[in-house]
């Protein structure tokens, strides 16, 4: 075997490589060039600088496997090394516990004015009572997200003394309690925290997330800490916060644009910048160079595939198969996510059709990654998205109708999705040259296509409806590009209509404040699909 070691890891990482018979090949080894090794390699190990993309992936006819030493891959091009059967893996979690401390340091920093302290007692000033703090003890941390690194912040703060409430609709209130951990609205926990921690990833319901709105629904003098994505904040937002005093301090390790450069926070004494090291640390470091070296050698000796991010093993003509049932999986997930409200409990998927006899595992991921991303730090993918559903307490059925033996109807992928507050059900088909369709909601049958931007109406079904919502959209200039209806009878004098609209561009906030004040609308939701 051979293993490439593109980037620098840990010496330990690489002794673990180092099996007889086997060629390790580290950075100041790399005779020829990457390309040139890799012609003969059975494995890549890089970080984040080592761009793996389609024309580097080209002569690499031995490898079966990429190993990152990190979490993210945007540096990986999933879908040639799928192509080519090469498992790609990441090391989630690793660096979790060095972000959690980091967040715990930002807080203590800042109850302690210590970044003050020590600027003022440097320059041979002792003003003790100027830097009179608080103590953590006693007060309430709302943590925004609760995967690896929230559960990990959650740990600490409770050892603290402090009361932790946290907000992840992916996230069952039975796992929480057994943490100590109180669950909660965005709302709420704004209302109730001392201090708030962001631990979620970027999606577009979360980029923005903290703004002037929000902001003004938290408490007077509370203190925020932000060491997940720079694009959850919105920093002149939060820079008039915390010149009012609404804000009394920010902690922050990640920015919009970094290096951070012309932002209005680094004129402000009560903010502490910096610089992306929240996942920094030798320990941190170490751990992902080992975990990613246990796995490629696992893989390489036996098989074993973890914390993989792409597809299992499926034969290319299987997964030319799939494939369109997989993007419909993944769009009628996510369009349930953003229409359902509430704490996820259960996931319902059921086939229907020719599609009930296939080898289901990779589109049942695919409708479970749909719905986990929509706010999920740790992105869900084809492999791992069972998993961490089930890390987190959802529950997972499935259900199979095969198809007639006199043939039947084609196949039709239907997903319930139920949450604390309420439940809802899709169903949806691959039609019209491999085109993900909708075709019924809550039982009402509404055909429209799962694509980009959509607006999701539920109303009354009385006259004036569809004019009144062209009306408005036309005055925003936005344009309808299909308008799907569909409608059925509550009882003898009434019925109820739902709309899926999809629309050329994005959908902004006051026009769907202006659809909402029509009368007969009851629902207005904005979706997006990628």
């Amino acid at each position: 075997m051979k293993v490439v070691v593109a980037e620098k890891i840990s010496s330990a990482a690489v002794d673990l490589l180092r099996e007889p018979g086997w060629i390790v090949v580290t950075p100041d080894q790399m005779e020829g060039g990457l390309a040139v090794q890799l012609e003969s390699a059975d494995a890549l190990i890089v970080r984040s600088a080592v761009q793996v993309d389609d024309q580097l992936l080209a002569n690499a006819r031995k490898l079966q496997v990429i190993g990152r030493a990190g979490v993210g891959v945007d540096n990986i091009e999933l879908e040639p090394a799928t192509r080519k059967g090469i498992a790609v893996m990441n090391t989630p979690g690793a660096n979790a516990v060095a972000v959690a401390e980091h967040t715990l340091a930002m807080m203590l920093a800042m109850a302690r004015h210590l970044c003050r302290a020590d600027t003022l007692t440097h320059a041979g000033k002792w003003e003790k009572k100027s830097l009179q703090g608080t103590e953590l003890r006693g007060k309430t941390l709302g943590i925004v997200g609760l995967g690896r690194i929230g559960l990990e912040v959650a740990g600490r703060a409770r050892v603290f003394g402090m009361t932790v409430v946290a907000h992840d609709p992916f996230v069952s209130a039975v796992v929480a309690r057994e943490q100590g951990i109180q669950m909660a609205s965005l709302d709420e926990l704004y209302a109730a925290a001392d201090y708030v921690t962001l631990h979620v990833g970027l999606t577009p319901q979360t980029a923005g997330m903290i703004n002037a709105e929000s902001l003004k629904k938290m408490k007077r003098g509370v203190r925020l800490v932000n060491c997940a994505r720079g694009e959850l904040v919105d920093e002149a937002a939060l820079a008039q916060a915390l010149k009012q005093g609404q804000v009394a301090g920010a902690a922050l390790d990640v920015f919009v644009a970094e290096p951070l450069k012309n932002s209005p926070l680094t004129a402000l004494d009560n903010v502490i910048l910096t610089p992306h090291i929240g996942g920094s640390t030798h320990e941190a470091q170490e751990a992902v160079g080992v975990q990613i070296a246990q796995q490629v050698k696992e893989y390489l000796k036996h098989g074993v595939i973890q914390n993989a991010v792409n597809v299992p093993s499926v034969s290319h003509d299987e997964y030319i198969k799939l494939q369109p049932y997989i993007v419909l999986a993944e769009r009628l997930g996510s369009f349930l996510a953003q229409v359902s409200a509430g704490a996820m409990e259960e996931i319902s998927i059921r086939y229907s059709g020719e599609i009930s006899e296939w080898k289901t595992e990779l589109i049942r991921n695919a409708a479970i990654q749909g719905i986990l991303n929509q706010a999920l730090e740790e992105k869900a993918n084809l492999v791992n998205a069972a998993a961490i559903a089930a890390s987190r307490g959802l529950q997972v059925h499935e259900g199979r109708k095969p198809k007639s033996s006199s043939g039947g109807a084609g196949s039709v992928l239907s997903i319930l999705v139920k949450t604390q507050s309420e439940e809802h059900m899709v169903k949806g088909a691959v039609l019209h040259n491999d085109n993900p369709r909708l075709l019924h909601v809550d039982g009402i049958e509404v055909e429209a296509p799962l694509e980009r931007n959509l607006i999701y109406l539920r109303n009354r079904d009385v006259p004036g409806v569809i004019g009144k919502v062209g009306t408005i959209l036309g005055d925003h200039k936005i344009n309808i590009a299909d308008f799907s209806l569909g409608r059925r009878a509550v009882d003898e004098k009434h019925r109820e209509a739902i709309a899926v609209v999809h629309v050329d561009g994005s959908i902004p906030d006051k026009v769907l404040a202006e659809l909402r004040k029509v009368p007969a609308i009851e629902q207005a939701k904005a979706i997006k699909l990628f």
